[in-house]
């Protein structure tokens, strides 16, 4: 099916089914009264959170649906069949927002968590309910309401707990793999990874925590140029981030002018993904020459920043055991804090 995080989609509840106009006939009742029954109600539509689902890519060959009709009452008082009620499934993170407005309607964060879409219409009404001293022989009955129209925006945004982000091939995929139990596309040219990834990572003491790692940013990907800018909101729900730095970065300044790149795209993205609590992972460390970059120097220019780096080669599993341990330190202080 492929990666898909957003889509519009249009519905249509299902129309009520009218009255009937029918009249009681039987051998020995020669006047008998009106005996129309109701329509039956149309299909409404609704959408409901799954943990079966990951994407939307389910949508992407269909992006129209309707709900049936209601029957229509038939005679002897009898109510016609209600439609079924229309069900489409997203998976947990789902936004559902107002096509034409953009009014966010609902975020779905729970598994079975629903939302009523559009209502079908009601059934309409027998001759039988028109029945009065005045007119006991009503040859009319009600047409059923109409179903609702209208186009819904669905936007995913994962729920995962740790977000990795990074420059394209600065070792996030590796990382990722490194950390948990997911084995992205792997690859030494940049943007190997052109759809977000999702690992989990295990604990001896403590729950897991979901990892997703979105593709490489460059400079102006907040304003659409590269692939992350499509896929920051996957970051927006994370607690902590992980700045993967690469230290052959070939910037004859540097390694900073990366760190505060990814600072000013998210910020200019969204600034509270600034608020979040981060650690910057020096990354490819088994390729490190001190004669192109001085460590010490490096490790204080951040440290001035505010953050301390944790040296590490993910394509070697070197500095894996002590960023986890960072990772569930600052977890856990958060938890506790908040």
């Amino acid at each position: 099916m492929g990666f898909l995080d957003e889509i519009v989609i249009t519905t249509r509840s299902g129309d009520g089914g009218r009255g009937c106009v029918s009249f009681r006939r039987e051998k020995y009742v020669p006047k008998g009264g009106p005996d129309g029954g109701d329509g039956g109600h149309g299909g409404n539509i609704a959408v409901r959170a799954t943990k079966r689902l990951f994407t939307l890519g389910h949508y992407k060959a269909r992006r129209q649906f309707a709900a049936r009709n209601g029957q229509p009452g038939r005679g002897s008082n009898q109510t016609g069949k209600s439609a079924p009620d229309l069900v489409l499934e997203v998976p947990l993170g789902t936004v559902v927002q107002h096509a034409d407005t953009d009014k966010m309607l609902v975020d779905l964060v729970r598994d079975d968590q629903a939302y009523l879409l559009v209502r079908g219409g009601k059934g309409g009404k027998g001759n039988q309910h028109f029945a009065t001293a005045v007119n006991r022989a009503p040859r009319y009955a009600q047409k059923g309401v109409p179903g609702e129209s209208a186009s819904f925006r669905l936007s995913l945004k994962f729920l995962a707990d740790i977000g990795i982000i990074g420059l394209p091939n600065a070792g996030k995929s590796t990382l990722l793999s490194r950390l948990s139990t997911a084995r992205p596309k792997v690859n030494s040219y940049p943007f190997t990874t052109l759809v977000p990834n999702l690992g989990v990572m295990t604990f001896d003491i403590h729950e897991p925590l979901v990892i997703a790692d979105i593709p490489g940013l460059i400079d102006g990907a907040s304003l659409g140029k590269g692939l992350g800018h499509r896929f920051l909101k996957h970051i927006e729900r994370t607690k902590l981030l992980l700045h993967v730095l690469d230290i052959t970065y070939s910037s004859q300044e540097d390694i900073l002018e990366d760190y505060c790149m990814l600072r000013r795209e998210m910020s200019a993205f969204n600034q509270t993904l600034l608020e979040k609590p981060s650690l910057v992972v020096i990354n490819k460390m088994d390729l490190y020459d001190s004669g192109c970059r001085d460590r010490d120097i490096l490790a204080e220019r951040l440290k001035a920043s505010g953050t301390s780096p944790i040296w590490a080669s993910a394509l070697r599993g070197q500095g894996i055991r002590e960023l986890k341990e960072a990772i569930l330190n600052i977890w856990t202080r958060e938890n506790e804090n908040s």
